[in-house]
């Protein structure tokens, strides 16, 4: 089948647009994050003997609305170093809350 020259430009214009279209869309960053009220102010009480870490206190989403978890004197897991602030993360299309934890 023959097609005029004028005819295949202006399909092959229409798929390279069509497919600019869905690559800018990929392309698109997610919508910001919900906003995480800012952590209270806590005094660190004086180590108690032993090997302890502070956990810092932190916001917790319980599926509703945030609930502040007040810091503590923990033990530390033998392999976890560091605490990664609570937050949310970008996952799959939408916004997932992820508890703060040992690291």
């Amino acid at each position: 089948m023959n097609l005029p020259a004028g005819l295949l430009t202006r399909a092959t214009l229409v798929l390279l647009l069509l497919g600019a279209g869905v690559a800018t869309a990929a392309a698109q960053a997610p919508p910001p994050a919900p906003v995480i009220p800012a952590p209270q102010v806590e005094v660190v009480p004086v180590v108690p003997p032993g090997s302890w870490v502070w956990q810092p206190g932190h916001w917790r989403w319980n599926g509703y609305q945030y609930v502040w978890i007040a810091g503590r004197y923990v033990h530390p897991h033998p392999r976890r170093i560091h605490w990664i602030e609570a937050h949310w993360a970008w996952r799959h299309g939408t916004w997932v809350w992820v508890n703060g934890h040992w690291g």
